[in-house]
């Protein structure tokens, strides 16, 4: 499982979005930094990605537009977790 710990924005007002991301495995202390398509395709291919909120962590999910984006799912209602997240 990886942990989302940092997020890029691009884009001008209004139409900023998350474009690289950053994130560390809750295993083997592992960090790396992928773009918002590399990500989407890891998760695609069955892999699990969440952010760490307090009670419980939530899980990313993909939003299936064009193109794809990321969102957080907490008790089933999608929230912005990963925008609340620090830039880098």
């Amino acid at each position: 499982m990886r942990y989302i710990t940092q997020i890029r924005l691009e884009g001008g007002a209004l139409h900023e979005h998350i474009a690289r991301l950053r994130w560390k495995e809750q295993e083997g202390n592992q960090v790396g930094e992928a773009s918002r398509a590399e990500l989407v395709q890891w998760l695609r291919a069955g892999g699990d990605a969440r952010v760490q909120t307090w009670p419980r962590d939530v899980k990313v999910a993909v939003i299936e537009a064009r193109p794809p984006y990321l969102r957080t799912k907490a008790n089933g209602v999608l929230t912005d977790n990963l925008l609340e997240l620090p830039r880098f």
